[in-house]
C-alpha cells in the first residue's frame, strides 16, 4: 500500500491553487491589456485614418438614404487632395445648419454612445455635419445653367445624370441660376438630390458665402456601410468631370 504524507498533500493542494490563482491574475492582466491596446488602436484610427457618419437627411438620395452609415477617409484632404465629385463630409462653416435640439438620452445608453464613438462605430456629431459632392475646387468657375440646363465648371458641361435625382420632368439641374468663382482653400458643393439639399448655391447669404473652407473638411465618405443591403463603395464619377481642365 502507498503511503501519502498528509502534509506534502496539502502543500501541492496549496501550490496548486496558487498557480490556478496566478493564471486567472495572468489572463484577467492580458484581457485588459488587450482591450486597451484595441481601444488606443481605435483613437488612433478615429482620429487619423476613417471615422463612421450617418445621414440624416434626403439630400444625397438616391447615392445616399437617410440613416446610412458611412466610412470616412480622414486623409482628404489632409494629405490627400480633394477631387471633383468626392462625397465629402464637413462642419457646419457657420450658418448652414439649424441650432439642433439638445439629444437627452439615460446614463447607460449615452455612456455606450460615448464608447462606441471613441472607437469610430458610432457617430452622435453627425447633425453638426453636413455631407454633400464636390462641384468646384479653388479657382474653379462653377456655373448653372446652359441652354440645357447642365452645369458648368470653367466652361465645360457635366453630364451628371448617373448620380442627380430631379423631379419628374425636370431637367434643369438647379433651380435657380448662378456664377462662382471658388475662392483658394475651398469647396463648391452640392447634393445629389439637387431640389432638396440646402448646398452651396443656397447658402450664398452664410458667413462663408457658400464655399465651404477647406479645413471644415473631415474627410471623404468611400462606402456604405450600413444597412447591409446598402453596402457599396461611393464613386466620384471621373468620367463626369474627366474633360473639366485646371481652372485659369
Amino acid at each position: 500500500m502507498t503511503h501519502i504524507d498528509p502534509a506534502t498533500s496539502t502543500d501541492d493542494v496549496r501550490d496548486q491553487r496558487r498557480g490556478r490563482s496566478k493564471g486567472v491574475r495572468l489572463f484577467i492582466r492580458d484581457i485588459v491589456l488587450i482591450f486597451l491596446a484595441a481601444i488606443i488602436i481605435s483613437v488612433g484610427i478615429k482620429a487619423f485614418l476613417i471615422r463612421s457618419f450617418y445621414i440624416p437627411s434626403e439630400s444625397m438620395q438616391d447615392t445616399l438614404e437617410v440613416n446610412d452609415r458611412i466610412i470616412v477617409n480622414e486623409l482628404v484632404p489632409k494629405l490627400v487632395p480633394v477631387q471633383r465629385g468626392d462625397v465629402v463630409v464637413f462642419k457646419d462653416p457657420g450658418g448652414w445648419l439649424p441650432a439642433a435640439p439638445p439629444v437627452h438620452q439615460n446614463g447607460f445608453v449615452a455612456g455606450v454612445d460615448w464608447v462606441l464613438s471613441i472607437v469610430g462605430l458610432s457617430a452622435p456629431d453627425s447633425n453638426d455635419h453636413l455631407i454633400k459632392r464636390v462641384i468646384g475646387l479653388p479657382g474653379d468657375k462653377v456655373a448653372c445653367c446652359n441652354a440645357f440646363g447642365q452645369m458648368t465648371v470653367n466652361g465645360v458641361p457635366l453630364d451628371e445624370k448617373q448620380y442627380l435625382k430631379l423631379p419628374a420632368g425636370v431637367t434643369k439641374v438647379a433651380g435657380n441660376d448662378f456664377s462662382v468663382t471658388v475662392p483658394k482653400n475651398s469647396l463648391w458643393v452640392m447634393g445629389d438630390n439637387r431640389y432638396n439639399s440646402a448646398d452651396s448655391r443656397l447658402n450664398t447669404d452664410t458667413p462663408s458665402k457658400g464655399f465651404v473652407p477647406m479645413d471644415d473638411v473631415v474627410g471623404r465618405a468611400f462606402v456604405i456601410t450600413w444597412p447591409a443591403s446598402h453596402w457599396t463603395w461611393l464613386d466620384n464619377y471621373p468620367n463626369v468631370f474627366g474633360g473639366v481642365g485646371a481652372a485659369h
